[in-house]
């Protein structure tokens, strides 16, 4: 979220970061409002001032054993209710400007490109050399139906299309990726840590799932309770309300989930497969850092994922997004896109993005500096370490033979016990 004051201060560079970013701001509404509620603010203090005046008094003419006349008694009795109702009205306008500013899209950093969307991304290095085959490759739903180890049909029959049942060596597989992406960012000094599923609308809000995209959300209406559509949502709001010890960071966490999303933007994209599921796996990374320091925590972010893919020996490249195409809440964002060998093109498998100030405002994270003379908003960090479906898939795909069996990646083959899942 950003701040009123900032924006009240800087309109023109608010609208025109709105406008990198494709959005429209009615910045003159939300500036009108704060100055309502300044000069509401200022009345109703003014209001509870007098009153206090007139207070004062009646319990002097108490205390002196006087009595009180009903002009005086009439005339707080008045104030009183005069101050109820500008609170009242106090209170629903400030709710008017968290609305507004609850909506407004955090700031493109200085480095972001301008642009429209994904086209106008921008590729800033690539790993390994792109895997072509003598033969055509299958696609990885292809291969896992054949091999018995994906099964859309039942998963479709249990749940309904987008979901997928995983048997045999494909379980011990995703397994397999799961604890090696845990181990790895564990020994770079990551604290693992496993949180719910479900959590509350405040962490949703926290975070900027709620209330822009609450359509994009499973919503369990009873309870008042989201399934997570990433654990960015509950390991973020650990600290919520919190203030940290500014010695004690960065707090870097890493955490494993199960993710859920419906897909709403995505109608008809990826409809095969293990790409855009309403259920998937990931590998989660969480940075709480200083606001000097969490631009090189980006770039240490995106090389500590990049890492596994390294060790998978997994082709891919960099992807800086553009103004259109960067999430709400984040001011800089990495994709890292995997190389898919039967469709010859790149897939994202991890956004690694720096959100600064925007989600701990939203959360009240704050920092208290090592003289503890001051306190500040600390800046949040988070990507994927990396999906776990994703990368199932494209293992899958590169690593496919001829015959539909498929090689298991060196660095998979301890947790595995086994280094090839061959036709039944």
């Amino acid at each position: 979220m950003l701040d009123i004051k900032f924006i009240r201060e800087n309109p023109k560079l608010v609208v025109e970061a709105c406008q990198k970013r494709g959005h429209k701001l009615d910045i003159e509404r939300i500036i009108n409002l704060d100055e309502q509620r300044k000069v509401l603010l200022s009345n109703t203090e003014q209001l509870r001032l007098t009153r206090n005046k007139e207070s004062e008094k009646i319990g002097k003419i108490k205390r002196e054993g006087g009595q009180v006349s009903d002009e005086l008694t009439l005339e707080v009795n008045k104030l009183r209710n005069e101050i109820q109702e500008k609170e009242k009205s106090l209170t629903a306008l400030q709710k008017d400007i968290e609305d507004a500013l609850l909506n407004i899209a955090n700031i493109a950093d200085d480095s972001v490109p301008v642009g429209k969307n994904s086209e106008d991304n921008k590729i800033v290095r690539s790993w390994g050399d792109q895997i072509k085959f003598s033969f055509k490759p299958k696609y990885h739903w292809e291969l896992g139906e054949k091999l018995q180890i994906l099964d859309f049909a039942t998963a479709s029959k249990i749940s309904g299309p987008r979901f997928c049942v995983l048997k045999n060596e494909g379980c011990v597989l995703e397994r397999a990726i799961i604890n090696f992406f845990l181990e790895e960012h564990r020994q770079k000094g990551y604290s693992e840590i496993s949180t719910p599923y479900l959590v509350n609308s405040a962490s949703m809000r926290g975070t900027g799932q709620l209330p822009k995209f609450a359509i994009d959300a499973f919503k369990c209406e009873l309870d008042d309770l989201y399934l997570i559509p990433t654990a960015e949502v509950p390991v973020t709001n650990i600290y919520r309300d919190e203030t940290l010890s500014e010695k004690d960071l960065p707090q870097k966490f890493v955490s494993y989930s199960a993710c859920f999303r419906r897909e709403s933007g995505a109608y008809g994209k990826d409809t095969k497969g293990l790409i855009r599921n309403h259920q998937f796996d990931k590998v989660e990374l969480v940075k709480f850092v200083r606001p000097e320091e969490s631009a090189a925590e980006l770039e240490s972010l995106v090389a500590d994922a990049q890492s596994v893919l390294e060790k998978l020996e997994l082709p891919y490249r960099v992807a800086l997004l553009c103004s259109g195409d960067l999430g709400f809440s984040s001011a800089k964002t990495y994709d890292l896109e995997v190389w898919f060998a039967p469709d010859q093109n790149y897939r994202e498998i991890s956004s690694c993005s720096n959100f600064k100030d925007f989600q701990a405002r939203r959360m009240n994270i704050k920092v208290k500096s090592a003289d503890a003379k001051k306190r500040y908003f600390a800046h949040t960090l988070n990507g994927s370490g990396v999906a776990v479906g994703r990368t199932l898939a494209a293992i899958l795909e590169n690593y496919q033979k001829e015959d539909g069996s498929v090689v298991v990646p060196n660095a998979l083959r301890k947790y595995t016990g086994f280094d090839i899942i061959k036709p039944k």
